[in-house]
C-alpha cells in the first residue's frame, strides 16, 4: 500500500513551501522517521521525516514550489530493497551491509502526538507572541528542556517541553497566539533515528537531468527571493550556488547591486543630491501591544487631564537633612519616590473614584492602594506594583521600588508583579520632561505624571523669591471621575508635599 507524503501545515501565513534538497533517491528505501528532504518557506527551512519505512517515489523535484497539502512523494509501505531495478541490483547488493552492520534500524514502537498549547499566564492576558524558537522541526527535545520564549505585553517567559520526543513547530517566530492555541506538536515514542541520515551519494546527483539544471537555475529559493526584492536585486543577476545553479538563502545575502553606469556626457555642474540611509526595524511583539493597548485607551475612555504645581523645597530640606541617617538605618536612599506614593494613598483614601475602575456597568472601589510605578526597561516601559502601600512606611516604599526597578532592568519582573494595580504613577521628570499629559494604565482610571524641578520666582508672602518647582498632571477618566474631584485630589498632594509633617501626622 502506497502512503503519500503532502506539504505539512508550517505556520498560518504560509500558502507554498520550495522543494530544497533530497537527502534520499527515486527507489532507495527509508526508514520511519528518515529525512527524506528540506522544505524552504519564505520564513525557514525544514525538514520531511518519512511517515513509515517502505521504498520512495519521489514526485516533485527540486526546485518545485508546492501548495500545502500537495503531493510530495509516496512511500511503497512494506516494500523490500528487492523492489530496486536490475542496474541498480549490483551495487546494492554490496553497499547495503556495511551501512546495516555500521547503524542498524532501530526498533519502532507506538507513538502518540502531544499538542503544546499556550499556557494561561494571567487573568488580563488573552493572547502571546513567539519571539524565538531555541528548537527547530525535526530537533529531539528532552522533558523540561526550553523550546521557545513567548511574550506578553507585560513579559517574556520560556516554554518548556511538556515530554521528550520529536518536535514539529506550528507558530512561526513572530505569530499572535491566543491563549491555548496551538504552537507545536512532540511526537512522543517510535524510532528516534540517533545517527544523522546518510548523505547521498555523489554520482547520483552529479548526472541530475538537463532539464532539473534548466529549471532550477536562475530560480531563488522563496526565502532568497524574498531578501533580493528587499535588496533591489534581479535573479538573473545572482549566481546561484544550489543544486542545478539554484539561489540559494546564503547567495542572496552575499549579492550585492551592480554599480550603476555613469553616463559620460554627464555636465560638470549637475547638482549632487545627498542620499540619506533608512533603516528598518521590525516592532517587538511588547512595543505593538502597548501601542495597541494605548490607543484602546484613548479611543475607549473620556481621558482629560488637570495640572497644578508644588514647591518641593520642604521635601527636599527634610531629605538633605535625614538622607544620611536613613540611608545608614534603612539600607536604602530616600528619594522624591516614597513622598509621592505615601501622599498619593492618603489623597486615594479621601477621593476612591480616582483609586476605581469601571466594570461593565458598574464602579468597583478598591479599598486598599496597589501602586503601579513606570519603569523604564530594556525591553520598553514596564509597569511592576507596590502591594498595599498604603500600610508602608517611607523606608519599606524605597525597598520595594530599588527591587521592583532591578528586576525590570534585568528583565526578571513576573506577572504577578506587573497586574493588579490600581492607579499609577509616572515619572518624566528623570528625563527632563517639564510638561507631558500621561494615558491612563487601563483599566485604572486615573495616573499620576512627575516632572522635572526647576527654580521658578514665586510669590510667598508678597515676596518674589527662588524656589524648586514640580509641574504635577492628573489623567483621569471623566467617565467616573469629576473636575471637582480630580483638581481636590491635586491640591490635596500639594498641601501633603509642601508640608510633608502632615504625612507623618496623618492630617
Amino acid at each position: 500500500m502506497a502512503i503519500e507524503m503532502k506539504v505539512p501545515a508550517v505556520g498560518e501565513s504560509i500558502t507554498e513551501v520550495t522543494v530544497a534538497t533530497w537527502n534520499k533517491k527515486e527507489g532507495d528505501h527509508v526508514k520511519l522517521d528518515e529525512v527524506l528532504c528540506e522544505l524552504e518557506s519564505d520564513k525557514a527551512t525544514f525538514e520531511l521525516p518519512a511517515e513509515a519505512e517502505g521504498i520512495l517515489h519521489i514526485v516533485a523535484k527540486e526546485g518545485d514550489v508546492l501548495p500545502i497539502g500537495a503531493i510530495i512523494c509516496t512511500i511503497e509501505a512494506g516494500g523490500a530493497t528487492a523492489s530496486v531495478t536490475v542496474a541498480d541490483a549490483a551495487p546494492a547488493a554490496v553497499a547495503a551491509p556495511a551501512p546495516a552492520a555500521a547503524a542498524p534500524a532501530p526498533a519502532s514502537g507506538p507513538t502518540t502526538v502531544l499538542e503544546v498549547k499556550v499556557p494561561a499566564v494571567g487573568e488580563s492576558i488573552s493572547e502571546v507572541t513567539v519571539s524565538v524558537w531555541n528548537k527547530k522541526t525535526g530537533d529531539v527535545v528532552s522533558l523540561d528542556e526550553v523550546l521557545c520564549e513567548l511574550e506578553s505585553d507585560k513579559a517574556t517567559f520560556e516554554l518548556p517541553a511538556e515530554s521528550a520526543g520529536v518536535l514539529e513547530v506550528i507558530a512561526q517566530p513572530g505569530s499572535v497566539v491566543p491563549i491555548g492555541g496551538l504552537l507545536a506538536k512532540i511526537t512522543v515514542g517510535g524510532s528516534v533515528s540517533a545517527a544523522p541520515a546518510a548523505a547521498p551519494a555523489p554520482a547520483p546527483a552529479a548526472a541530475a537531468s538537463a532539464s532539473d539544471a534548466s529549471y532550477a537555475a536562475g530560480h531563488p529559493s522563496p526565502a532568497a527571493s524574498k531578501i533580493l526584492d528587499e535588496k533591489g536585486i534581479a535573479a538573473a543577476s545572482v549566481a546561484g550556488s544550489g543544486v542545478g545553479g539554484r539561489i540559494t538563502k546564503e547567495d542572496a545575502v552575499a549579492a550585492s547591486k551592480p554599480a550603476a553606469a555613469v553616463p559620460a556626457a554627464a555636465p560638470a555642474s549637475a547638482p549632487v543630491v545627498a542620499q540619506g540611509g533608512t533603516r528598518r526595524e521590525k516592532m517587538s511583539s511588547l512595543r505593538k501591544t502597548v501601542a495597541r493597548r494605548l490607543v484602546a485607551v484613548k479611543n475607549e475612555t473620556a481621558m482629560l487631564t488637570t495640572f497644578n504645581e508644588v514647591d518641593m523645597k520642604p521635601v527636599m530640606d527634610l531629605r538633605g537633612k535625614y538622607k544620611d541617617k536613613f540611608k545608614e538605618k534603612h539600607g536604602v536612599g530616600l528619594g522624591f519616590m516614597s513622598f509621592f506614593t505615601k501622599a498619593v494613598c492618603v489623597a486615594l483614601k479621601e477621593y476612591p473614584s480616582v483609586n476605581a475602575k469601571i466594570d461593565g456597568d458598574e464602579i468597583v472601589f478598591h479599598d486598599y492602594c496597589d501602586i503601579s510605578i513606570a519603569v523604564s526597561a530594556p525591553k520598553g516601559l514596564v509597569v511592576p506594583v507596590i502591594r498595599s502601600a498604603e500600610n508602608l512606611s517611607l523606608a519599606g516604599i524605597e525597598s520595594e521600588v530599588v527591587r521592583l526597578a532591578g528586576k525590570a532592568r534585568e528583565n526578571k519582573l513576573t506577572l504577578e508583579e506587573m497586574t493588579g494595580g490600581t492607579f499609577t504613577i509616572t515619572n518624566g521628570g528623570v528625563f527632563g520632561s517639564m510638561l507631558s499629559t500621561p494615558i491612563i494604565n487601563a483599566p485604572q482610571v486615573a495616573i499620576l505624571g512627575m516632572h522635572n524641578i526647576v527654580e521658578r520666582a514665586v510669590v510667598v508672602d508678597g515676596q518674589i523669591v527662588i524656589r524648586p518647582i514640580m509641574y504635577l498632571a492628573l489623567s483621569y477618566d471623566h467617565r467616573i471621575i469629576d473636575g471637582r474631584e480630580s483638581v481636590s485630589f491635586l491640591v490635596r498632594l500639594k498641601q501633603l508635599l509642601e508640608d510633608p509633617a502632615r504625612l507623618l501626622l496623618d492630617i
